[in-house]
């Protein structure tokens, strides 16, 4: 697979075809917005999901991890979709078998009592300050620190000769921040329009492309 590096305040963070973004300096894996859970909640609503699903997520997770061997796994919110489902044990699991320290950076959809995370070894934050970045689930800029965060599921529209096109997640990089793209599926894609100064990162099954910027 084919990844790209981004330079940011100084530091390196390497951009994979997965989702995520891998921060040298801290030997931090980030990932944003996995929606665990989120296939046995279609599933519970009587949408045809397959049950194969639901380990996908951890198969790339561990597949990152044994390649970037990093010292901190980083969720940046919304690690499951809502409440526990039967996918929490699965969860609760494949985490003994995880080295790296675990860090959640709650989100909107962590509606699960962080007793219950915290059981797990898992450090419950809701925002994470390690300047000059500024970690959140949420987009924050404030100007001062550079910041790093998911929510927003952000996509790219591509087009080409006559009228085709093609929506693909992406990294979205501004003067002040880095929005990861949506680690989970069933996330959907919230289209956005760079500015001339934006760095626009298509993700492909295969790799990370500048496209605009």
């Amino acid at each position: 697979m084919q990844v790209s590096e981004l330079k940011i305040k100084g530091d390196h963070f390497i951009l994979h075809p997965y989702g995520s973004a891998f921060w040298k300096e801290r030997s931090t894996l980030l990932v944003a917005d996995v929606h665990l859970g989120k296939a046995a909640h279609f599933r519970k609503n009587g949408m045809a999901v397959p049950t194969g699903t639901m380990f996908r997520a951890y198969e790339k997770i561990d597949t990152l991890i044994r390649k970037f061997n990093p010292d901190t796994l980083c969720f940046l919110g919304d690690l499951f979709h809502s409440s526990p489902n039967n996918e929490w044990d699965l969860f609760a699991d494949w985490t003994t078998h995880i080295e790296s320290d675990i860090v959640l950076i709650k989100g909107n959809h962590d509606l699960i009592p962080e007793h219950r995370l915290e059981s797990l070894g898992i450090h419950i934050r809701d925002s994470w300050d390690l300047p000059p970045f500024y970690l959140t689930h949420e987009p924050n800029e404030d100007g001062d620190t550079f910041n790093i965060c998911g929510h927003i599921h952000p996509g790219v529209r591509l087009r080409g000769p006559g009228r085709q096109s093609l929506r693909l997640p992406c990294f979205f990089k501004k003067e002040h921040q880095l929005i990861l793209p949506a680690f989970g599926e069933f996330t959907g894609k919230h289209v956005l329009s760079p500015q001339a100064t934006d760095q626009v990162y298509a993700v492909t099954p295969e790799e990370v492309l500048l496209v605009s910027g």
